[in-house]
């Protein structure tokens, strides 16, 4: 079987891991509430003259898939589609399908993660008494989310008493995927010895619940604020684009089985290097369609 998605030719696609790691595929890739249409190719074996089959359908799939339970798969969605009844294949043939509306509630945003993938395919199914026959063709999706109605600014504090008084402020706690963190740190009282200062940010993958919870937490930068002693009463201004960083929106607990969180991680190291350090949650959401441009792709 082949499948050929409609408008293929100026479909954008994305880069994602192969199930084996070894090699980066090509997924084709949707918006949220784009319709779900193709078309698909049969081809008969060479050692077939004919397949009597009980129905064929396509079916559009939203699944889950923890890497601590392998054998079970969560589907959070499912539609199909009758495309011919039961009958006898007996030569080559193509049919069309369309998922949209009710049939094409595709909610979440495609994930590929350390210990969870969020996946959307499409199953096509001979159906036979004895064995089936099917195929699986995965698309990724991305969701466009409106501007956030609040957002307000972050203010923190990290202290030592009567050794460190440190404020630091960040312009706002919602970030969209090709946003500048902008922000300023104050040194109110300094009796310790800091060589060093940075800013990371810090993604948290969760998965599972109770004793099958799993947190994976990855550095995804480290940002030099800066390099040598401050003095009380200085303040250094902080200003971070996130647009290099492989970034995804944050998850929020999607059907109890995972989440993906960010954090902003503001880290001291003083002269005997002893670490102090402060997290913060913010929220990162997706303005516009992220996709790869193919410099070969035909115009």
């Amino acid at each position: 079987m082949t499948l050929t998605w409609n408008d293929q030719d100026s479909l954008p696609t994305v880069r994602v891991p192969s199930d084996d790691d070894r090699r980066i595929d090509k997924l084709y890739l949707f918006a949220a509430d784009q319709p779900v249409s193709g078309k698909v190719d049969i081809i008969m074996p060479a050692n077939s003259k004919k397949i009597e089959h009980n129905g064929i359908k396509a079916e559009l799939i939203g699944q889950i898939e923890l890497a601590y339970d392998r054998g079970n798969h969560y589907i959070f969605f499912s539609s199909q589609k009758e495309l011919i009844g039961p009958g006898v294949l007996s030569q080559d043939c193509s049919f069309k399908f369309e998922f949209s509306d009710k049939d094409n509630d595709k909610k979440f945003e495609s994930y590929d993660g350390i210990n969870v993938r969020l996946r959307y395919f499409i199953r096509i199914r001979i159906t036979r008494s004895y064995s089936s026959i099917s195929k699986e063709f995965d698309f990724a999706v991305q969701k466009i989310q409106e501007t956030p109605d609040v957002n307000n600014e972050l203010k923190m504090e990290v202290g030592i008493e009567d050794c460190l008084h440190i404020e630091f402020e960040y312009d706002k706690s919602k970030y969209h995927l090709k946003d500048v963190i902008r922000g300023k740190i104050f040194f109110l009282l300094v009796r310790i010895k800091i060589k060093h200062m940075e800013l990371q940010i810090l993604k948290r993958e969760s998965t599972g619940s109770g004793p099958n919870l799993y947190n994976e937490t990855e550095v995804i930068t480290k940002f030099e604020i800066m390099d040598g002693a401050p003095i009380k009463g200085e303040n250094v201004p902080i200003r971070l684009f996130l647009e290099p960083y492989d970034l995804t929106p944050t998850f929020r607990t999607i059907h109890s089985k995972f989440s993906v969180k960010y954090y902003l991680n503001l880290v001291l190291v003083d002269e005997e290097e002893r670490r102090y350090f402060k997290q913060q949650e913010i929220t990162i959401w997706r303005k516009q369609l992220k996709h790869h441009y193919d410099p070969f792709a035909k115009p």
